[in-house]
């Protein structure tokens, strides 16, 4: 298929560096008539809902005014909450009170809902135990797994053990859903003996026996710890029960595998999974088969995987193109990474902060400081706020070019911002004061970890004691961060 010219006008804005005559690649030729049907109907859906807004004013706002009608006749149930929820001294005195055991339920419920998303455990149980006091509770299956799967994910699987208990001491129907909640629990943390222990008791209890999401749930967090022999005993054990993997079970198996660089059991999986009429592959499964090859340099073999996916009728997200600009970055395809970002403005895909920062760290790498920080001012231009990995990558850079002025500038930049720093960065900043010989300055970064508390590790240490020791320096200061590691 011919190569499609490149439109003079449509990188103006995020690749000026690039000829107007840049060919594109065959795999980001035009996108199908379905998909530009598709982007002419998004067009044509927004001029619709803009015709609309004025008919929707009116109910928006009575909905607004119901809402703040509703937080006033709230106030003294969250200021409750807020109360019980500040010390176990308050907690206890209100348990005892009239008003505590008639607070809105609504009220309780969000208060519930917000700690459980935002993972605070011990506020979330606080305020469960508030909502079991209440005069109208009645025992729910559906609030003990949702406290139990948040459980999990903050690593407390007694605490979620706990629960299981106290449901079935309510009442409650205990379900294959309420088994993989406590399972789930188990496996985040590790506890392998006892999730398979529990997944026995699963096959053997009527009514609960586990399901694909059980079982997916299991060979995730054995991937996580690289338990392959465990994977493909779980594999195995679904055939047995007839449980048939979804897209998500071979999702997840196809990303570890490919991130471990796995090749033949990933192509496996995928040879697998559409084989099975019951499971077709999705945006997620063509990302995860591309980052694996594009991270390990087979840039080939991830272009004609990107073929295959799109042409059989997968759309690429934000995401996808993130994969192929990084890719392509590190392996310094500079053409290819202009032909993904012009195929990006073409068709309205807005840059995320991923993928500035996957633009900034390619052109650092490569030594292209003007390029990089190109990007870095459209970046802010574009209000969005630069973030640890920007600041990794623009650090790094200046170390590379020996450029202690620049990573002066980054320093000051931080000191003007809120952004969150992180060991990682630290570890840049004390390679990149190495790098140009600023060797006080580098010691002066442990001060500046522990103002923001973050802890030195193994490698914040030995790249400083390996940075003393090529100036021939072996001193006190050497010996001290040599004991350093042995704390």
């Amino acid at each position: 298929m011919a190569s499609t010219p490149l439109p003079s006008s449509s990188l103006s804005r995020h690749t000026p560096f690039y000829p107007a005559s840049t060919p594109f690649p065959s795999k980001f030729q035009k996108l199908s008539n379905r998909n530009q049907i598709e982007i002419s109907r998004g067009r044509e859906g927004r001029e619709g809902r803009e015709g609309r807004e004025g008919r929707d004013r009116e109910r928006e706002e009575k909905e607004r005014k119901e809402e703040v009608n509703r937080k006033i006749a709230s106030k003294k149930a969250i200021s409750v909450i807020l109360r019980r929820e500040a010390t176990k001294a308050v907690i206890e005195k209100k348990r005892g009170g009239t008003n505590s055991k008639k607070l809105l339920p609504r009220t309780v419920l969000e208060a519930l809902h917000e700690r459980v998303t935002a993972l605070r455990w011990e506020s979330a149980l606080q305020v469960f135990e508030l909502l079991r006091e209440q005069i109208w509770y009645r025992p729910n299956t559906g609030i003990y797994i949702k406290l139990m799967v948040m459980l999990g994910k903050c690593k407390q699987p007694e605490k979620a053990h706990e629960l299981f208990v106290a449901m079935q001491g309510e009442g409650c129907v205990i379900n294959h859903e309420s088994y993989t909640a406590l399972l789930s629990a188990y496996s985040r943390s590790g506890l392998f003996d006892e999730a398979f222990s529990l997944l026995e008791k699963m096959k053997n209890t009527a009514g609960c026996h586990p399901d694909v999401h059980t079982y997916s749930i299991l060979i995730k967090s054995c991937l996580h710890v690289y338990a392959f022999d465990k994977v493909w005993d779980l594999m195995v054990d679904m055939r047995r029960y007839g449980v048939r993997p979804n897209t998500v079970t071979y999702n997840t198996l196809v990303d570890t595998y490919g991130r471990v660089g796995r090749f033949e059991e990933m192509e496996a999986m995928l040879v697998e999974m559409l084989s099975n009429q019951d499971c077709t592959p999705d945006v997620w499964t063509m990302n995860a088969a591309l980052r694996a090859y594009g991270a390990s340099g087979q840039i080939d073999t991830m272009e004609k995987c990107y073929d295959k996916f799109t042409k059989s009728g997968i759309s690429p997200t934000i995401k996808t193109f993130n994969i192929l600009l990084d890719s392509y970055g590190k392996a310094k395809m500079f053409q290819k990474m202009g032909a993904v970002m012009e195929f990006m403005q073409k068709y309205y895909y807005s840059w995320t902060i991923v993928t500035y920062n996957v633009v900034i760290d390619a052109f650092g790498r490569a030594g292209e400081l003007k390029q990089m920080e190109y990007i870095f001012r459209l970046m802010k231009s574009e209000r969005i706020k630069p973030n640890c990995v920007t600041l990794c990558s623009l650090v790094r850079a200046y170390g590379r070019a020996g450029d202690k002025e620049m990573i002066k500038a980054v320093i000051k930049l931080i000191e003007n911002s809120d952004v969150l720093l992180d060991t990682a960065f630290f570890n840049c900043l004390v390679d990149a004061y190495a790098r140009v010989g600023c060797l006080g300055e580098m010691q002066g970064v442990l001060d500046m970890m522990e103002k923001k508390k973050c802890k030195p590790d193994k490698v914040t240490i030995n790249t400083m004691v390996r940075a003393f020791v090529s100036k021939g320096i072996n001193d006190q200061r050497v010996q001290d961060l040599r004991n350093m590691l042995k704390r």
